[in-house]
């Protein structure tokens, strides 16, 4: 059972324009995007996909990530091509709106279309509830830019940005406002899983085999073992299905004053969700390997993600962990889970991973479900490998999964520098 009055009580707007790419070009062109049928998408590439379609079009039944061949043929509509740096100065034009209304630092751009807003210290100056501060500041975007808008309220970042990704979209004014004592009655009819903020396709299916089919079987699920399958991402599944997050905005705003490890990599080709994952965990191997070669241990892992330059942007989250860690598994399964949370289904080509809040091995806060034994185990193996691969050289110990075909470990392994030894 949840005690929520010891949980943080903020008073959280994350404000999300409405079909942006699709509707910036409607404004560019003077035309109304809940009458227009627009789809914004390479409009030469019958199997493109397409990156916004106006609200007209999702009357008709057309989805935002859809490819072009899916349309029904019997619908007249205009394709525009992508123009990322227009998009980017009406996305720096809303920052400039929110500006007005808080602080810099209350606030958290999620993405270009996205952003979160703490008005807790803002609502006795404006002599305004947070849902009547929403309103102004969805009307002063209307207004300014001719740019609609959800927005999601909640007493923390998740509860709002679930409030509005399941409810804003079908009310009269595009507002929703959940609080803690509308966790069972909101979150817990939530299905299919993937609806919910977080949870991808893969990690449906993985719940749906435990018998979880609702937000509510996820939360009267047993939190330990779930985190006994999952690992960290089972104990984050387990506190946001009872709408536990006590992440503040200020938290996203601190910039890494210590030393930290990076790895990116450049691929030689588009991949997507299905193969993308091994690249991910052998960047961890690197980078755990790393970590142990200088005794460190690491408690913030920050994650991006490049799309191909087709499509442009991409994004860079961090998360910080319960304890410092160099384990490899660890670390993976949370650069997992936030690529899971934040990908938006186009092409990839460049991956980051950077590790960084470290401290000395010797200095260690032990994590509530490792024993002390399980650490040292794991720490062992880890240095027999590294121990064999700084011997023998890198490719004298390799995974099953190095020898796939999306692999570029063993290749990348006989490199100096990006170039051939």
């Amino acid at each position: 059972m949840v005690d929520y009055e010891k949980m943080p009580r903020r008073n959280i707007i994350v404000i999300d324009m409405k079909s942006f790419y699709a509707t910036c070009e409607c404004v560019e062109r003077n035309l109304d995007p809940y009458t227009t049928p627009l789809v914004v998408a390479e409009p030469n590439r019958n199997g493109a996909i397409t990156l916004a379609v106006t609200p007209y079009m999702k009357s008709l039944g057309v989805a935002s990530r859809t490819r072009i061949y899916e349309i029904d043929p019997k619908i007249k509509y205009m394709t525009v091509p992508p123009r990322m740096k227009l998009y980017v100065e009406y996305s720096k034009k809303v920052i400039s709106i929110f500006e007005k209304f808080v602080s810099k630092k209350d606030m958290h751009i999620y993405s270009i279309d996205e952003c979160f807003l703490d008005v807790t210290d803002y609502l006795k100056m404006y002599k305004l509830d947070d849902y009547t501060l929403a309103r102004k500041i969805m009307k002063t975007i209307k207004d300014e830019l001719g740019l609609i808008s959800t927005a999601g309220i909640g007493p923390n970042m998740l509860i709002a940005k679930i409030a509005m990704d399941i409810e804003a979209k079908h009310n009269k004014d595009n507002i929703a406002k959940w609080t803690y004592e509308m966790i069972k009655e909101k979150f817990w009819p939530i299905t299919p899983l993937s609806e919910f903020w977080g949870i991808g396709r893969r990690m449906e299916k993985n719940l749906n085999n435990l018998g979880i089919k609702t937000i509510g079987d996820l939360a009267n699920y047993d939190k330990k073992k779930l985190k006994n399958k999952f690992g960290i991402i089972g104990e984050e599944l387990w506190n946001h299905s009872n709408g536990i997050d006590l992440a503040r905005i200020g938290d996203f705003n601190e910039k890494p004053k210590d030393k930290s490890f990076g790895h990116s990599q450049v691929l030689f080709k588009d991949y997507t969700d299905e193969n993308i994952p091994i690249i991910i965990k052998e960047m961890v191997e690197v980078l755990t390997a790393r970590l142990r070669r200088h005794k460190k241990k690491c408690q913030t892992i920050g994650f991006g993600i490049g799309y191909s330059a087709i499509y442009g942007g991409g994004f860079y989250h961090s998360r910080r962990l319960s304890a410092p860690t160099w384990d490899e598994e660890t670390i993976y399964e949370m650069c997992i889970t936030l690529f899971q949370k934040f990908y938006e289904d186009f092409p990839i080509r460049k991956v980051s991973i950077n590790l960084s809040s470290l401290i000395d091995n010797n200095i260690e806060q032990l994590n509530l479900f490792e024993t002390f034994e399980e650490n040292v185990k794991k720490d062992e193996l880890n240095k027999a490998v590294d121990e064999i691969k700084s011997r023998y050289g890198k490719n004298s110990i390799i995974k099953a999964s190095n020898l796939l075909k999306d692999s570029t470990m063993i290749e990348r392994n006989k490199k100096i520098g990006g170039h051939r030894e």
